[in-house]
C-alpha cells in the first residue's frame, strides 16, 4: 500500500470517528476536511447551534438538519484557512446539495467511504472534475497490512 492509500485510510478512520459526535439516530456522518496534510476543518451532520440536538421526528430527519459535509465547510469557512485544493474525506457518498457546495468551495478530491442510495450528488461532482473516490471501510476490504 502506498503512502497516500494509507493517509486516505487514516483520514477515513478520523472521519467515521468524528462521525461518532452526531446526535442522530438514523444515520451518523462525519467530515474531515485535509490540505497539505493538515486537517483545516471537521463536521458532522446534526442541528444547527443553538438547537435541540434531536435530528429526527416520526424517523425522519428535521429540514435544519445540517449534513457534515456542509458543517465542515461553514467551520472553514468562518476560519482564516482556505478549501481551495483540499481534500474532504468523509464517511456516506455526498447528496445533491453538498455535492454543489463542494464544487463551490474549490475542493478537489473527496473520498467518501459508503454508497448512499441516490448517487447524484457523486455524479455532479465528477462532472465537475472533484476526483471522487469510493473507500470503504478497512476492515472490509484486504488492505489491513
Amino acid at each position: 500500500m502506498d503512502k497516500q492509500t494509507k493517509r486516505d485510510y487514516l483520514y477515513m478512520r478520523m472521519a467515521r470517528t468524528w462521525s461518532e459526535n452526531s446526535y442522530c439516530v438514523r444515520r451518523k456522518v462525519g467530515a474531515i476536511l485535509v490540505k497539505d496534510q493538515m486537517i483545516i476543518s471537521d463536521g458532522y451532520n446534526g442541528t444547527p447551534s443553538g438547537f435541540e440536538n434531536i435530528c429526527e421526528e416520526n424517523n425522519v430527519s428535521k429540514p435544519y438538519v445540517l449534513h457534515a459535509e456542509a458543517n465542515a465547510l461553514t467551520k472553514v469557512a468562518r476560519s482564516n484557512n482556505s478549501s481551495e485544493g483540499a481534500t474532504l474525506y468523509v464517511t456516506a457518498s455526498p447528496c445533491m446539495e453538498c455535492a454543489k457546495l463542494i464544487i463551490q468551495s474549490g475542493i478537489k478530491r473527496v473520498v467518501y467511504g459508503e454508497k448512499y442510495r441516490i448517487m447524484d450528488g457523486v455524479e455532479l461532482l465528477e462532472r465537475a472534475g472533484v476526483v471522487v473516490e469510493y473507500m470503504p471501510d478497512e476492515a472490509s476490504s484486504d488492505n489491513n497490512q
